[in-house]
């Protein structure tokens, strides 16, 4: 009698662990090329500050699996903790998904050399964040002319240069509009413009407002994007 309620114990215990090991929807494995002893962290921001979801540790293998309860697309952070290093390149970060993601990167190169698959919304991010790099770097060309135009007192030119900086500007805000309002059916549009444009005109963010699906504006972006706009609203009538 006592062995057959040990084994209905073990069984009941080996049922439980099953169902919570189900109960990961987010199955995060991948590798970071070099790093030999350390520390990962799988974070989040919870109002306004970094929460550990997971951490892993490193001793030897430099792959690592992560299991996650992600109700919804979110983005997630990669930091990594290389011990005495006074590296600035710890934090990579990923819009995660409910599903198989892999993070694949090096130690010298955390953040500029991870490929990171698995995630449509990831997918689109890293889309954006190609089309803000250009507008960027033409912006800091453009910024270097008119340090130099005036140095040596070019008025005109630097008129020239600054209307230009000017123009960038406002192409860089109607691309990226153009992009949340093209990709409303993923949680990516409400997230960047929360992050990137949340000062264009209000008409602008009502549009994108307006683009969301249904799925999309019950999300955590886009119920914070729902609230940023009433909040907005009314600031500006009182102003």
């Amino acid at each position: 009698m006592k062995k057959l309620l040990i084994a209905a114990f073990a069984l009941t215990a080996l049922v439980a662990c099953d169902k919570k090991e189900s109960d990961k929807n987010l199955h995060l494995s991948g590798k970071v090329e070099g790093l030999k002893q350390g520390k990962l962290y799988v974070q989040h921001i919870v109002d306004s500050a970094l929460v550990t979801m997971d951490s892993i540790v490193i001793k030897g293998d430099s792959n690592f699996k992560s299991e996650l309860q992600l109700s919804e697309p979110e983005m997630l952070y990669l930091s990594l903790d290389r011990g005495v290093s006074k590296s600035i390149d710890n934090i990579l970060p990923f819009f995660a998904e409910p599903g198989t993601m892999t993070i694949e990167t090096t130690l010298k190169e955390f953040y500029a050399k991870a490929k990171v698959t698995g995630s449509k919304n990831n997918d689109l991010y890293n889309d954006f964040k190609k089309i803000r790099m250009r507008y960027n770097d033409e912006q800091n060309k453009t910024f270097s002319l008119s340090l130099l135009a005036k140095k040596v007192n070019n008025t005109q030119k630097l008129d020239s240069l600054n209307q230009r900086a000017d123009k960038l500007t406002a192409r860089s805000y109607l691309d990226a509009i153009n992009f949340a309002v093209n990709n409303g059916k993923h949680e990516v549009a409400p997230y960047i413009t929360l992050t990137e444009i949340y000062d264009a005109n209000i008409k602008y963010l009502d549009t994108i407002h307006k683009s969301m699906s249904p799925e999309v504006a019950k999300s955590k972006y886009g119920k914070q994007l729902t609230t940023f706009i009433t909040e907005r609203k009314k600031l500006e009538q009182l102003l």
